[in-house]
């Protein structure tokens, strides 16, 4: 990973969001740089060797970064929304917050046995959200290749806990603290 500078300096911290003592990382600031935003998506794109046949995007801010990602890589794009969100026979998978817990789902048909699935969200914390969505891809038939995320918070040990489940990881910026 890069110091990516130029990029930190258009994340905004947003203290005691969504408790007291919590600097949240926002990237909507990121986003609405359009020079910042394609590089963002420039960057991210040159971390990926071999290109999937799908990205996995994450509710909410991931869908910005995956959908653009898939475009520049040519590849199609898999909501992981929220539980009751989709339309469709779904599965399900209930996941631990650093905040409390959640459930994501996907359809059923999104991914076929075999096909090649990037996860991409914009941030990284614990890796509860990115490993619920490996299971569910996992357990639609495919294969993770790898996560992408704008921000990692190290601290937290999201990283650590995707590659123990031997999922590659990359993030562009690496934020101290929670």
């Amino acid at each position: 990973m890069t110091d990516n500078d130029d990029l930190r300096r258009l994340v905004r911290t947003i203290p005691d969001f969504p408790k007291p003592g919590v600097q949240f990382r926002d990237i909507t600031t990121l986003l609405l740089d359009p020079w910042g935003f394609g590089e963002t998506i420039a960057r991210l794109g040159a971390t990926v060797e071999e290109e999937p046949d799908l990205i996995a995007a994450i509710d909410a801010r991931g869908f910005a970064i995956g959908a653009a990602l898939a475009l520049e890589l040519g590849c199609g794009l898999l909501l992981i929304r929220k539980d009751g969100k989709l339309p469709g026979e779904t599965i399900a998978e209930d996941y631990a917050l650093e905040y409390g817990s959640d459930r994501l789902s996907m359809h059923v048909d999104a991914c076929t046995p075999g096909e090649r699935v990037l996860i991409v969200d914009d941030l990284l914390a614990t890796g509860g959200t990115a490993l619920a969505a490996a299971r569910l891809i996992q357990r639609a038939g495919g294969v993770v290749t790898g996560a992408r995320f704008v921000i990692d918070l190290p601290e937290l040990g999201g990283a650590a806990a995707l590659r123990g489940e031997g999922i590659e990881v990359e993030a562009l910026l690496a934020f101290a603290g929670d």
